[in-house]
């Protein structure tokens, strides 16, 4: 069976949160549409609230504590990605976007992202189109075409079936499924410097 890798980043700030909820929910469906194409999936999520410290440190003096640099490199290598963010002000919270501003600008380049985000209403829904989908553009990732948004009145008593949530969950986990599965592993890419000689030896041997 063919294995990928897959990273869930959660940006919620409360606890319990429903962002972390709705990333827990694309996840789920995520991983049963790969299992069903016969791809093993190997998961990190991530709540980012637990790393809000790390990453203020990080925009100060530019070096990452050991566990955010574990997750940056996690992203970094990962086949998939799934997001979410709370909406705050009718964009994505601080929090995440602070995180993606410690990302190498490459860091996501080619890389299957599934979007989600949360609010109290429908009406900051359209933050995942002027604000999320542009961001991931600049970051040249593979964005998945369904985007899923959760105010609170689709979780209903917390049941991801309310509503029509459980149906745009289903659709933006297959899409990014399809994307994972024909996204070649990093650990399968060649590398292309294997066999070269250092510098520093062709200098010794030559002296």
């Amino acid at each position: 069976m063919n294995t990928r890798t897959l990273v869930a980043i959660s940006a919620g700030l409360s606890q319990p949160s429903s962002t972390r909820l709705l990333a827990d929910r694309l996840v789920a469906d995520t991983v049963t549409d790969l299992e069903r194409r016969g791809v093993a999936v190997e998961l990190r999520t991530v709540d980012l609230r637990d790393l809000a410290h790390d990453i203020t440190d990080n925009l100060l003096t530019g070096f990452p504590s050991p566990r955010l640099k574990e997750v940056v490199e996690a992203v970094e290598h990962a086949d998939g990605v799934i997001a979410v963010t709370p909406i705050f002000t009718a964009s994505y919270s601080g929090l995440f976007k602070s995180f993606v501003d410690i990302l190498d600008s490459k860091a996501l380049v080619g890389t299957p992202v599934l979007l989600g985000a949360t609010a109290g209403t429908a009406r900051h829904s359209l933050a995942l189109d002027h604000a999320l989908r542009p961001l991931f553009a600049y970051l040249r990732a593979v964005v998945a075409p369904t985007a899923v948004f959760a105010a609170s009145e689709d979780w209903g008593s917390g049941d991801a079936s309310t509503g029509e949530l459980a149906s745009r969950i289903t659709r933006g986990a297959g899409e990014l499924a399809a994307l994972v599965a024909a996204h070649e592993p990093t650990s399968a890419v060649p590398d292309l410097l294997a066999g070269l000689v250092p510098f520093e030896q062709q200098l010794a041997g030559g002296a």
